[in-house]
């Protein structure tokens, strides 16, 4: 069996690394050469990262591209028609019988559509996933990918549920036949990660004590997102109630240079007390992040995966966003859904009580890529 992976940004790399190391065992336990899995690992170059040098995919125990295409600093619909026909140009050449995609870039989109007009089945891992927000991109490339997958990979029932909804029928309805869709429940393979990375992770990163935080408890921050960056209203509320909760806890913040910029021009009036009062950082790596999360006492983020990976490391979160994909983390209580009030950041930070949450195991146990796999083989 011939796997065509295609990937695009840093976090699908950290996923898709797990399902290559599922696949590596599987082929280390076969010793029939025709039931072996044969990987191409595709990488757009979606998002241009300075950072994913030979080091990053060395310490990470990520397989290298197979091929890299370089496609970046363009509009969605420049972008997301070059990747289509570059990514057609290496499937006509390696003629997979499945192709991999991850989430819900362009990357994703382009690599789904390339497939299906070739007659290869799609597999789209982190299927089901809905804001219902149709102003995000990511939103439409999610619908339009699920629309289209042969097999999809759902990490929550939640998103089984959202497909559900759509009208994608499971095994277990009577009218479903071969020609549907599959649709299974197999966890999440950000957990796989945050589980295989955390195991050695403070022996990669020193950030606790490069940022003094032995023994403090502290707030873990991160802000990114266009509708909250490109906003001053609701940037200067969030702020303003980070400002506050650090007069009892340190407030940790790596920041993006673009966003450290928008501050320094948009809140010009609160610019030198956030550097004064917050514990601000550039962009951290994925094990100084997994560390952060191990020490931190909350999470305060408009990330969709820092969500998760607060739950994965049970942590209490707070999320600077109106909705938010993970709607099963807010119905166990273990998230809460803020938006940018400062009122309401405040209020849910003294509600916070950490001893009562993290009861039930949301995103599988761990196994997810496995799970993708098996269903892989067993529809081959």
């Amino acid at each position: 069996m011939k796997i065509v992976t295609i990937i695009g940004a840093r976090p699908q790399f950290i996923k898709a690394a797990a399902v290559s190391r599922a696949i590596a065992e599987h082929n280390a336990v076969i010793h029939d050469p025709r039931y072996t899995i044969h990987e191409i690992i595709v990488h757009t170059g979606q998002h241009f990262d300075a950072n994913m040098s030979d080091i990053f995919f060395e310490e990470m125990q990520i397989p290298h591209p197979n091929y890299h295409l370089e496609i970046n600093s363009m509009g969605h619909g420049a972008m997301t028609g070059r990747m289509l026909e570059k990514i057609e140009e290496v499937l006509l050449k390696e003629k997979p019988d499945y192709v991999m995609v991850y989430g819900d870039t362009n990357s994703t989109l382009a690599g789904t559509l390339a497939a299906k007009k070739l007659h290869i089945k799609v597999v789209h891992v982190e299927a089901g996933l809905r804001s219902f927000n149709m102003r995000m991109p990511e939103e439409i490339n999610r619908i339009l990918t699920d629309r289209i997958s042969d097999i999809l990979c759902c990490p929550t029932e939640t998103a089984v549920k959202n497909l559900q909804n759509e009208g994608f029928r499971l095994p277990s309805n009577p009218q479903f036949t071969i020609n549907d869709p599959q649709v299974v429940n197999t966890g999440d393979v950000m957990q796989d990660a945050a589980l295989f990375y955390s195991s050695f992770s403070a022996a990669k990163s020193t950030i606790i004590r490069k940022l003094e935080l032995e023994g403090k408890d502290f707030v873990l921050c991160t802000i990114h997102r266009a509708e909250n960056t490109d906003d001053e209203s609701r940037l200067r509320n969030i702020f303003e109630a980070l400002l506050e909760v650090s007069n009892d806890l340190s407030v940790v913040l790596p920041l993006h240079p673009r966003t450290q910029k928008i501050i320094d021009t948009t809140l010009h009036d609160l610019r030198s007390t956030i550097h004064e009062k917050l514990k601000i950082s550039p962009p951290v790596g994925y094990f100084d992040m997994i560390e952060l999360l191990k020490h931190t006492k909350i999470v305060m983020t408009d990330s969709g995966g820092l969500q998760k990976e607060a739950y994965f490391f049970k942590k209490p979160c707070i999320t600077l966003r109106d909705e938010t994909e993970w709607v099963e983390l807010v119905e166990a209580g273990v998230n809460q859904l803020v938006g940018s009030n400062r009122t309401n950041i405040l209020k849910a930070i003294s509600s916070v009580n950490p001893s009562v949450y993290f009861t039930e195991n949301l995103y599988g146990n761990g196994q997810a890529s496995v799970k993708i796999l098996e269903h892989i083989i067993s529809s081959y």
